[in-house]
């Protein structure tokens, strides 16, 4: 086989593997951008919720605080009930979001972890020398 008849099957079979890698490439960019493109509407959503719910607890500390001058109760409130569950729905949607496990809606600390016990020892007190 002459040079030049290797250089054209050469180049026509690097060619054909050239577009197979940009096709391939371009399938992976594609999809890639899909993941990334998904990514971002699920942070987006998980914004929009986390600002709902930031809105929705500040309307329930405005309402508390308003009916804690003349209820002794203000939780047992039906709009504090109400806004309480939009709460818990939200905490849920949010929780499915982050890919979290379901628990009881408001069972976590605001830091989003279950509140510790504290377990205290009895302290015997020190015994004195003679």
């Amino acid at each position: 086989m002459n040079f030049w008849v290797k250089i054209k099957d050469d180049l026509q079979k690097g060619v054909g593997e050239g577009i197979a890698m940009v096709k391939e490439g371009a399938s992976l960019v594609k999809h890639k951008a899909e993941e990334v493109t998904d990514e971002g509407k699920r942070r987006y959503q998980l914004y929009e919720l986390k600002a709902t719910v930031h809105k929705e607890i500040s309307e329930l500390g405005g309402m508390v605080y308003d009916l804690s001058a003349t209820v002794k109760n203000p939780m047992l409130n039906s709009k504090v009930k109400a806004i309480k569950a939009r709460i818990n729905k939200l905490e849920l949607q949010i929780h499915k979001l982050e890919g979290k496990p379901e628990g009881k809606p408001g069972s976590t600390t605001a830091r989003g972890k279950k509140p510790v016990k504290k377990v205290t020892k009895a302290v015997k007190p020190p015994v004195k020398k003679k």
